[in-house]
C-alpha cells in the first residue's frame, strides 16, 4: 500500500473502534453468534463497478480488530484502478466474525473509494486539458473522517487543503466584513509568523490589495472564468512590482465536472471544490463469500 495515500494509523484505529461499537454495542452480533464456531469461508472483495480504490487500510483494521484468526490479503492498493467484475483482495478464516466486520468494511472501502473516483474524474478532465492545475479538497468532509477522506482525495490524484483550522490563516468574507485585509494579513503575520496567511477575494481591488498586503494565497471566490483569468495577471503584475513572488493562486465556488475544464487554463495553481468530499457517491463494492464444507 502507498503510504502517500494512506491515513495516519491512529486515525484508522480510531475510526474502525468507533464503527464497531456502534454496530456492536451492547451485546455483539447477535445474528452471527448463532453460527457454528467451527464453520470457516473464503471471500473475495469484488467491485461491481469501475472506479478507484481508496480505504484498505480500514478495511484490514476492521477485521483484526474483530478476530486476529481472519486472513486478509490484497491484490491491489490504494490509487489503484478497479474494473467492474474484478476481486482485489481475499479473506480466509472462521465466517462469524468475518460476517461481523463484513458491513463495516465495505462502508469504508465504498465511501472512500468514492471519493477517490471522483476526485480521479475532475483530476483526469483538468489533465486532459495540459494543464498543470491541481485539485484541491476542502473542509467540506464528514464530521469525524476528514483525514481518512482526505486520504482518499490523494489516492484519487487530488491535493489536500488545510486540514484543520490550526493549519493555516485563511481570512473569508465573513472575517474580512469586520477587519479589512490589510489589516488582518499584517495582524495574521504578526501573531502567527510561519503560518500561511490565505485571502479570499471576489473583487478585483481586493486581488490588488491583498497581494499587495504580502498575502502568500489568494483563494478567488464564484469568479467566472474570464474574470479568474483577469486577476491572475493583476495578482501577477502587483506582486511582480513589489519584488515578490506571486501568491498561490486558488479558484473556487460552483466548480462542477462540467465546467471544471473551463477554469484549467486561467493560471490559477488550484481548483479546490467540496463535490469530492460531501458528494461523492458510493462505490459498489461487494464481499462475496463461500462456505468450506
Amino acid at each position: 500500500m502507498s503510504t502517500s495515500f494512506e491515513p495516519p494509523r491512529f486515525a484508522v484505529v480510531e475510526a474502525v473502534e468507533r464503527a464497531l461499537a456502534e454496530d456492536l454495542m451492547p451485546l455483539g452480533d447477535v445474528t452471527s453468534a448463532l453460527l457454528p464456531d467451527s464453520m470457516a469461508a473464503s471471500a473475495r472483495f469484488v467491485a461491481r463497478e469501475a472506479g478507484v480504490l481508496a480505504g484498505l487500510a480500514c478495511a484490514h483494521e476492521t477485521f483484526r480488530q474483530i478476530d486476529v484468526g481472519l486472513a486478509v490479503s490484497w491484490s491491489a492498493t490504494d490509487g489503484d484502478s478497479l474494473e467492474a467484475g474484478k476481486s482485489f483482495g481475499e479473506i480466509t478464516g472462521p465466517l462469524a466474525p468475518m460476517l461481523t466486520g463484513e458491513r463495516t468494511a465495505l462502508n469504508f472501502l465504498g465511501h472512500l473509494s468514492g471519493i477517490a473516483t471522483l476526485t480521479r474524474r475532475f483530476v483526469d478532465a483538468v489533465t486532459a486539458t495540459g494543464s498543470p492545475t491541481r485539485i484541491w479538497d476542502t473542509r467540506k468532509t464528514t464530521p469525524g473522517l476528514r483525514v481518512l477522506e482526505k486520504a482518499a482525495v490523494r489516492a484519487g490524484g487530488g491535493a489536500n487543503h488545510r486540514g484543520n483550522l490550526s493549519d493555516w490563516v485563511l481570512l473569508k468574507d465573513n472575517h474580512l466584513a469586520l477587519v479589512g485585509i490589510t489589516a488582518a494579513v499584517h495582524d495574521a503575520q504578526r501573531r502567527w509568523p510561519g503560518r500561511t496567511v490565505h485571502v479570499e477575494c471576489d473583487r478585483m481591488e481586493q486581488v490588488r490589495e491583498a497581494v499587495e498586503a504580502g498575502a502568500d494565497a489568494l483563494l478567488l471566490d464564484n469568479m467566472d472564468a474570464d474574470a479568474i483569468r483577469s486577476a491572475v495577471a493583476a495578482a501577477i503584475e502587483v506582486a511582480t512590482a513589489n519584488g515578490r513572488r506571486p501568491p498561490l493562486l486558488e479558484a473556487s465556488g460552483g466548480i462542477t465536472l462540467e465546467n471544471v475544464r473551463g477554469y484549467a487554463d486561467v493560471g490559477v495553481d488550484c481548483i479546490s471544490t467540496g463535490r469530492i468530499t460531501n458528494s461523492a457517491p458510493v462505490l459498489d463494492i461487494g464481499l462475496d463469500i463461500v462456505v468450506e464444507a
